[in-house]
């Protein structure tokens, strides 16, 4: 097996090393190794949204990851992640870069107020379904040992909210499946319905995966809406308690239609859930990183080039309100000083970046701060100084990068185990 290329990686537990800039691989792999366990590794992630406001191109993702493997003579299976795909072109350049993993997000056939509506609206709203009328009471026996009622007003609800959003995810996993066997390549399938304001029921998981698995897309994994706040950049914001019982009720269903793993999105600095959604999932799961990376860049900046991560500060904090459009998170510019306020660059790098001696034993990061930088990361990387300044900074200090994100990802993994 040629170690430099990726492969599916089936139901095995995963974790995926988003990395926006390019130069992350080499601590990933560090901390993978350190830490050592059977989690296997995505390192080639992005989405098509990401690469567009990092100016990269699913090739050099690829490439990028796959030189730092052969030059740390990683022999281990690998994946890649074609992540949060809208469209069919979207799938086909990331099937010709060479991508196995292909996550569906049909976010935006989604009808996000549907859980808001009263039975009279959703009436008003219902277009006729079959699989309404073929679903309604039956009473499926889960392999936990519970059972699961399909009622007919929960199973409008989901036809009004998701309906759409099936057939979408249908038509693109079917163009995957096929585009996949005309290079005859193998390729897996996860879908990505978490985009939500509201977490996902137990009946609308169960139809949405049922009405794949009908359609012939053959899913390895599936990241509901979880219960509780999963933001970006920071540690899981609920009872951790409810979390798991809920985990253990939606990996019922994946084990009843697939079996298929349950992915984490949004999946970095969440260390307080991590042994329960590794224990909810009998460890089938996915934990899905991105910024994260980005962040200990970042904090390589902050202890290598002061001025430089000043200049970031004042820039994102700029930037915020305008990049955080796209984004969940509860983040204010009250949340943190601006940086001429604060004189010590170590307490400047502990209100954005957030620092490991100052959090509580088996949880993840908790500062808002992180959010300000973490939303602003298109505009920074393609700055016209900033962005070369960053790079500049990393290429200098490759050793650091390496460590910091040794530390940081081991820590991640460890729980998980």
């Amino acid at each position: 097996m040629n170690s430099q290329k990726p492969t599916a990686l089936n139901l095995q537990p995963t974790f995926g090393f988003g990395d926006r800039l390019g130069g992350a691989t080499p601590g990933h792999i560090a901390a993978l190794r350190h830490a050592g366990g059977d989690i296997r590794a995505i390192f080639a992630q992005q989405s098509i949204r990401e690469m567009a406001r990092t100016n990269r191109e699913p090739h050099q993702v690829m490439q990028d990851a796959a030189d730092a493997l052969a030059a740390a003579d990683y022999e281990q299976p690998w994946g890649s992640d074609a992540d949060h795909l809208k469209t069919q072109l979207d799938v086909d350049r990331m099937m010709q870069a060479g991508f196995t993993f292909f996550t569906i997000d049909p976010s935006d056939h989604v009808d996000q107020q549907a859980d808001n509506y009263s039975a009279e609206q959703v009436r008003e709203r219902y277009r006729r379904r079959e699989w309404v009328n073929e679903y309604a009471d039956q009473v499926v026996d889960l392999p936990d040992g519970n059972t699961l009622t399909l009622d007919p007003d929960g199973l409008e609800r989901a036809a009004v909210k998701y309906a759409a959003a099936i057939d979408h995810a249908i038509k693109l996993g079917l163009h995957i499946q096929r585009a996949a066997e005309q290079m005859g390549r193998k390729c897996e399938i996860e879908l990505s319905v978490d985009e939500t304001s509201q977490p996902t029921k137990l009946l609308e998981h169960y139809v949405i995966a049922d009405q794949l698995r009908r359609a012939g897309v053959g899913l390895v994994s599936l990241a509901p809406r979880f219960i509780g706040e999963l933001e970006k950049g920071i540690d899981f914001i609920g009872d951790v308690a409810a979390f798991e019982a809920s985990v253990a009720q939606h990996a019922a269903i994946a084990q009843k239609l697939g079996p298929y793993k349950l992915s984490l999105h949004s999946g970095s600095d969440k260390l307080s859930i991590y042994p329960a959604f590794a224990q909810a999932t009998s460890g089938l799961f996915h934990v899905k990183t991105a910024g994260t990376s980005y962040l200990e860049a970042l904090r390589v900046v902050a202890r290598r080039d002061e001025t430089l991560f000043r200049r970031i500060v004042s820039f994102s904090r700029d930037r915020y309100e305008i990049d955080r459009a796209t984004y969940h998170v509860h983040a204010t510019l009250n949340d943190a000083p601006p940086e001429a306020d604060v004189a010590d660059i170590k307490e400047l790098e502990s209100h954005y970046l957030e620092l490991w001696d100052e959090v509580e034993p088996g949880k993840g990061f908790t500062k808002p701060g992180r959010q300000i930088l973490h939303c602003t990361f298109g505009s920074v990387v393609t700055e016209a100084d900033l962005g070369p300044g960053l790079s500049a900074c990393l290429h200098r200090h490759p050793d650091t990068y390496l460590e910091l994100l040794d530390e940081h990802f081991g820590r991640h993994l460890r729980a998980l185990s």
